[in-house]
């Protein structure tokens, strides 16, 4: 795709000027002149400025519209479509309805598309950082079935679920997070400030290198490294995580890396009941909007989030092509749990498939919801203890130069 800038008369005789994506400068051309414009003047953007255009009205830097703010948007313009507002007019009162200044200028710079000729799902399509695949899947089935107004219902109540489930894992994470910073920075402070004072005391006592004990050495070890070349240790720190990064972003090490987010211990159960979760939810919203089966399977296999269920998921969606069931290569793929495929199975059979993976999703999110509990509950107690071993170690190690000097003395 190409950006392009033109400028038309319209059937009342006034201009046009727009900037927008096409295929090609001709293709463009045919567009417009199917919309009824005339004296068409486009002009291609330098590669220099579509380098630096916006996404969806903002700006790459700015980063993506909150899922609340979509949550509300959805809600709002379904009730509005419900009332017989006119598609303009909505976009219109959600402008000035919204309190995000990114979402704001979104809207309209979608408004301008659909007052163009465009669609709202092809409008949305423009904006890839901020509508998803399920979003713009689910408003072109509603725009085809007439039914707008309740697949943005059921958009707004995937997302408020989705914006419910990751906030949670949020919650759940804080504390643990929160302790283990704290317990950096309790060790970074006794390594790089107090223990090099007590070492300098014990050599002003006397006390040779060879004297000390070995837990007092080792700590003298990392408290010199972390002093003096503490700039070492923040490049390995970097170099890591931009391996890590450059490794991800290969298909190869995708793959593994989702691997390994499976089978970690503790994590990986987490993570692949949200996964299976997020599965059977995407699927039958997109199924009881009316999205075609094909289409919602490989609509799913990009939301999941990781490569080794979306696999299983594509090769389910090949087995339907051919003519299969949804449920046999699911099974074989290992990918999702007997229950799962059970569930499946029988929606297939009674032709309940959306409502069957609307049961699943309650289950796993109820599944996750009761992990992250007893997670947190089996966190607390053990970096606790972690903590106080820590910072136990530490002391002891500075403390035990002292107890030998005073055994020396009293000798």
């Amino acid at each position: 795709m190409a950006t392009f800038s033109y400028q038309a008369r319209d059937k009342t005789g006034q201009t046009v000027a727009q900037t927008i994506e096409a295929t090609s400068k001709d293709a463009l051309i045919a567009d417009l002149k199917e919309q009824g414009l005339s004296r068409i003047k486009v002009t291609e953007k330098k590669a220099e400025t579509r380098a630096k255009r916006k996404v969806g009205g903002i700006q790459l830097f700015k980063g993506k519209v909150k899922l609340r703010d979509l949550s509300i948007f959805y809600r709002q313009f379904a009730t509005m479509i419900n009332a017989g507002v006119s598609l303009i007019r909505c976009l219109d009162v959600l402008e000035q309805q919204t309190s995000s200044p990114r979402l704001k200028e979104l809207i309209r710079d979608i408004e301008g598309e659909i007052e163009g000729g465009a669609t709202l799902s092809r409008a949305m399509t423009k904006y890839p950082r901020v509508f998803s695949n399920l979003a713009t899947g689910l408003v072109r089935a509603g725009e085809v079935g007439g039914v707008l107004d309740e697949t943005l219902q059921r958009l707004a109540a995937f997302t408020e679920k989705d914006m419910d489930l990751r906030r949670k894992i949020k919650s759940a994470m804080t504390y643990p997070v929160l302790v283990m910073i704290v317990a950096v920075g309790i060790v970074t402070f006794l390594v790089t400030f107090i223990l090099p004072k007590f070492i300098a005391l014990f050599t002003e006592l006397g006390m040779k290198e060879e004297d000390f004990p070995l837990p007092t050495l080792m700590l003298m070890k990392v408290s010199n490294f972390a002093t003096s070349k503490w700039y070492i240790m923040i490049a390995i720190i970097v170099a890591l995580v931009i391996a890590i990064n450059r490794i991800k972003a290969t298909k190869i090490g995708k793959r593994y890396y989702d691997m390994l987010v499976l089978r970690v211990p503790v994590f990986g159960s987490l993570n692949h009941k949200v996964a299976v979760s997020r599965f059977a939810r995407t699927l039958s919203t997109l199924l009881s909007s009316g999205v075609p089966i094909l289409q919602a399977m490989e609509t799913v296999a990009g939301t999941v989030g990781n490569d080794m269920i979306s696999d299983a998921i594509l090769a389910s969606r090949a087995s339907i092509r051919e003519g299969d069931t949804i449920a046999d290569p699911l099974a074989t793929s290992k990918m999702f749990p007997p229950m799962v495929v059970q569930m499946i199975t029988i929606g297939e059979e009674t032709g309940q498939l959306d409502s069957m993976l609307e049961k699943v999703a309650d289950f796993y999110e109820a599944e996750v919801d009761a992990s992250l509990e007893s997670l947190t509950a089996a966190l607390e107690p053990v970096l606790i203890v972690f903590l106080g071993f820590v910072v136990g170690f530490i002391v002891i190690s500075m403390f035990l130069p002292l107890i030998a000097i005073i055994g020396s003395l009293s000798q």
